[in-house]
């Protein structure tokens, strides 16, 4: 009940005709009135939630790129390198993921100003990974260290070098801790508030998270029905990712945590 609530209200916000949706003589949670789609046609012809949208994909999916590309050999190296210090550098590591976003504003803002990217979702490209990288560098190095060290060792007898074990051998039994790391990172590019308000304010570079918003909501005016259209976009399906790969990520959550 609690989880699916917010769920149903949204679906059921952004089907009732605003007539239905502000009356109070009524119990709100069903139509009283024939549903409608004119909140998803105001949100799509009225506002830049279609260019937004998909600058939030592109977003989340270089963030992605970004983060896996970096996180997995940077914990690979961690847990099997045998660097000096790894352990206090993975901690250390983790601990940058703690400092509060506001703390870092001021010095992000001069290198989003460096590159010349205020007022374009490509400084959220450069900004993102700054917090994704350190949380998913100590959760695969987390993770790689619970796959056995046998089996890799076992790839390096049949011929393999280390980055061959690590392509044939590691990365396939680390599927649910990549799973969950790309989750992650995917999840919080889409969701960010903070810094996609303040670097981007052209109408057509923002992100959903902040377009929305401003789109929707103007002074005491509130766009019920189209801001939980474009929720329902939005979150529905993230939260069908989540249920197709829930015992994976459950599984990755659980291991990478064990160590």
């Amino acid at each position: 009940m609690i989880a699916v609530f917010p769920v149903y209200w949204m679906v059921i916000t952004a089907f009732k005709q605003d007539a239905d949706l502000y009356r109070m003589d009524v119990v709100p949670l069903w139509f009283h009135l024939p549903p409608t789609l004119e909140h998803f046609t105001r949100l799509f012809a009225h506002t830049y939630f279609p260019a937004q949208l998909l600058n939030t994909l592109q977003l989340a999916a270089c963030v992605l790129a970004i983060t896996m590309v970096t996180a997995v050999p940077a914990g690979y190296a961690l847990a099997r390198l045998r660097l000096p210090g790894a352990e206090n550098i993975g901690i250390a590591i983790f601990v940058t993921y703690l400092v509060p976003s506001i703390i870092l504003f001021l010095p992000l803002a001069r290198v989003v100003g460096t590159l010349g990217l205020f007022d374009s979702w490509w400084a959220l490209v450069v900004v993102y990974p700054t917090f994704t990288i350190p949380f998913c560098t100590w959760k695969m190095m987390g993770y790689f260290k619970t796959v056995p060290a046998e089996i890799e060792e076992a790839a390096w007898v049949d011929g393999c070098s280390r980055r061959g074990a690590l392509w044939r051998v590691v990365l396939p039994v680390s599927r649910p801790g990549l799973i969950i790391t790309g989750i992650f990172a995917f999840s919080l590019a889409m969701q960010e508030y903070l810094y996609a308000v303040v670097y981007v304010s052209p109408r057509g570079q923002q992100v959903v998270t902040v377009g929305l918003a401003t789109s929707l909501i103007r002074g005491d005016i509130y766009y019920w029905g189209s801001l939980m259209a474009g929720a329902l976009i939005i979150g529905v399906p993230i939260a069908i990712l989540y249920s197709l790969v829930l015992d994976e990520f459950i599984q990755g959550l659980t291991g990478g945590a064990a160590v």
